[in-house]
């Protein structure tokens, strides 16, 4: 299926979806912390996370996305991404897309579509995804006036001030717990942190014990702290 396509389904699914969401004051906060050309992020978003838009999850949750990763800031005020200076720039674009379209369904939209190319090799084609997801450019300008940089500053003294310090990317927090290596059981944790009456059919049907999922059972890779390119 053609990217705007697939994406303009995404979008219109999602925006349903959330019409029909309960009141957020009982739902399940997410925070993800991440860097946009880490491949391991870059699949966690477009093949897992993608689907508390897919299954009525979204209804319970405040999913907040943090694009600053393993990034550092330099003694001259500028910044050093772990990917090189690419994904500094779509850092920072990925986090005005979030301050200028505060709509989740909107800048998730946009950052799974950028993501999706960065699986493909082809996060060059970044531009694209305004198109692919109906937005505007404005994000651009964000980034050119410098806005961008002020934002990125907010996300790496919030990222820095992590208890327990994150250890690598995608670092996942649901509800104050992060979830280290078990990441990828992120459906689990969030269906068992939730304590209102309008329960998902997704959190529904999963297995009624109480046990805590397994890091054990855990696959995942990681981008880890520390090892920055300049």
């Amino acid at each position: 299926m053609a990217p705007k396509k697939l994406f303009t389904l995404f979008f219109l699914a999602s925006l349903f979806l959330l019409l029909l969401s309960p009141s957020c004051s009982e739902n399940v906060t997410i925070s993800v912390y991440y860097e946009t050309l880490c491949p391991y992020c870059a699949d966690f978003i477009v093949n897992h996370l993608v689907k508390l838009f897919q299954n009525g999850l979204n209804s319970i949750v405040n999913l907040r996305m943090i694009p600053w990763g393993n990034s550092m800031i330099k003694p001259d005020g500028t910044f050093a991404c772990q990917h090189g200076p690419d994904e500094c720039l779509l850092n920072t674009i990925e986090a005005c897309t979030i301050s200028i379209y505060p709509d989740v369904v909107q800048h998730f939209s946009f950052i799974h579509c950028v993501e999706g190319l960065t699986l493909e090799k082809r996060q060059a084609e970044w531009i694209n995804c305004f198109e692919y997801t109906r937005l505007g450019k404005v994000p651009i300008d964000c980034y050119s006036n410098g806005n961008g940089k002020l934002l990125e500053q907010k996300y790496a003294t919030e990222t820095a001030q992590l208890q327990p310090p994150h250890r690598f990317v995608p670092w996942v927090i649901v509800n104050n717990q992060p979830l280290q290596e078990d990441f990828m059981n992120i459906i689990t944790y969030v269906c068992k942190a939730y304590k209102g009456s309008q329960v998902p059919e997704a959190c529904r049907s999963l297995p009624t014990n109480n046990n805590t999922p397994e890091n054990a059972e855990s696959n995942s890779s990681f981008c880890y702290a520390g090892d920055v390119k300049n």
